[in-house]
Order: C-alpha cells, then sequence, then structure tokens
C-alpha cells in the first residue's frame, strides 16, 4: 500500500461514516509568537510559505530551478535547516514543522540570512507527506530529534512506524537518503528495529547500526551540551534501493 492509498483509504472510511483515530506523534504546544516570530512570518510567508490546501508542488515551480530537495520533518526553532540551506546553495529546502513559533522563528534566520532556497510547511507532517510531496522526489528526507515518547506506553506515539518508513521512501527518489538522529538511544534501537525490516531500505552504516555525525549536519547547542555531559547522540541513514 503506498501513501496515496493509505490516504486515500482513511478519507473513503471517513467519507462512509467510519471514524478512523489516528495517533499524532506530536503535541500541539503554540505558545505566544514573539515580536520578531510575527514580523517574519507577515512578511515572508507570502514567498517562502507552503500551504497545505494547495496538495501536490512543483519544485521546479516553486524553486526555479531543477536542484536536489532535501526535506526536514520537525525542524524546531529552524536555525540548523537555515544553516544547512545557506551551506548547500546548490540544493532546495523544504522545512515541515508543526508549531507556529519554530515556524516564525525559522522565518525569521532565514531573512537574517538571505537564504533564498528554502520553503516551509506549518502543518502535521503527516498530512504533507499524503497529499503534498510528489512521489520519487526527494533527494533526502531528514528527521533529527523527533519527540521520542521514552515511557513504554506511548512508543505508538514515535514518528518512526513502518508505515510512516514507507511514507517516508515513496517521496525518496531511488538512491536518495532517509537520514535521523536521535540522542535517545532506546528510540535509536527503534529506528534500526523499523527501518532494517523496511522494504526497500538499506544501511549505509559501514561498522554497526550508526553512522558518525556528518559535516553537515549542523552540532546543536542543546547537541553540543549533551556531549559535555557525556550523553550519546545517534545518527543513522538509510538509502532508498528500491
Amino acid at each position: 500500500m503506498t501513501k496515496q492509498d493509505s490516504a486515500e483509504t482513511i478519507a473513503q472510511k471517513q467519507k462512509d461514516g467510519v471514524y478512523i483515530r489516528t495517533i499524532k506523534s506530536f503535541v500541539k504546544r503554540e505558545g505566544r509568537l514573539t515580536k520578531g516570530q510575527e514580523a517574519a512570518l507577515e512578511q515572508l510567508w507570502p514567498t517562502m510559505g507552503l500551504e497545505h490546501k494547495d496538495g501536490l508542488i512543483d519544485f521546479k515551480e516553486v524553486f526555479g530551478n531543477d536542484n536536489p530537495v532535501v526535506a526536514e520533518i520537525g525542524f524546531g526553532m529552524g536555525k540548523s535547516l537555515v544553516e544547512m540551506a545557506k551551506a548547500a546553495p546548490e540544493k532546495n529546502f523544504i522545512g515541515i514543522e508543526v508549531h507556529t513559533p519554530g515556524v516564525g522563528a525559522c522565518l525569521m534566520e532565514a531573512g537574517e540570512q538571505g537564504v533564498t532556497n528554502l520553503r516551509v510547511y506549518c502543518h502535521d507532517a503527516i498530512e504533507i507527506l499524503a497529499d503534498c510531496i510528489p512521489a520519487n522526489s526527494l533527494s533526502c528526507m531528514q528527521l533529527f530529534f523527533a519527540d521520542p515518547w521514552h515511557k513504554a506506553r506511548h512508543h505508538k506515539r514515535r514518528i518512526v512506524q513502518p508505515l510512516f518508513a514507507q511514507n517516508v521512501r515513496s517521496s525518496l527518489m531511488v538512491g536518495g537518503i532517509f537520514h535521523l538522529a536521535t540522542d535517545w538511544e532506546n528510540y535509536a534501537e527503534h529506528m534500526v528495529e523499523v527501518l532494517s525490516v523496511a522494504q526497500g531500505y538499506k544501511n549505509i552504516a559501514t561498522d554497526g547500526d550508526y553512522i558518525e555525525r556528518p559535516a553537515h549536519r549542523p552540532l546543536t547547542k542543546f547537541e553540543a551540551r549533551g556531549h559535555r555531559l557525556g550523553h550519546g547522540v545517534w545518527d543513522l541513514m538509510y538509502q532508498r534501493v528500491s
């Protein structure tokens, strides 16, 4: 079943009056926008914002070129995503974040850094994957430090699940990379467990299940503090092979 099939199945059941309870991998905590975030949303959303309601997007139309496209789910406040986009002008970046203050902060940072190869969604990533990202189109999907839902009874809320893995795979071109990172060892093990048996993926690690942090993934302040305290961070890269 493809990601489009799953979305259509849910939509048809809802149309037929069947209640479908979808498990969310996030909790909506909006918080208040700063004046800078609010101004960035007002000024930059018309050129950098993407809307779920507009459906499937044409990357060439959106970016004005055929450069490879990297997408990131859950970019937080967006600082590292903007840093990656600025460092790789030969690529295009799409950020997906559900929290409005984070989107505002990301746009504010992009404006300050003069970044133009970045577009953002303020919406649930599961729905963006299903409805907006073309199949076989991304060179890379990034998922960094997603909510680990560390209590066992909450593990079902973790975004990395078998269906999600296949939805990401459908969005990647063959040869594309699914890059994940977490600072929770149990979640890293869960990711390996899911992706090691997922159809069409190959772990590109050459020594065990994990890789060293690649240079293109910026070291966040939170991550640097964790290193100083002896906390681990696990990077995983799986390639779509079919």
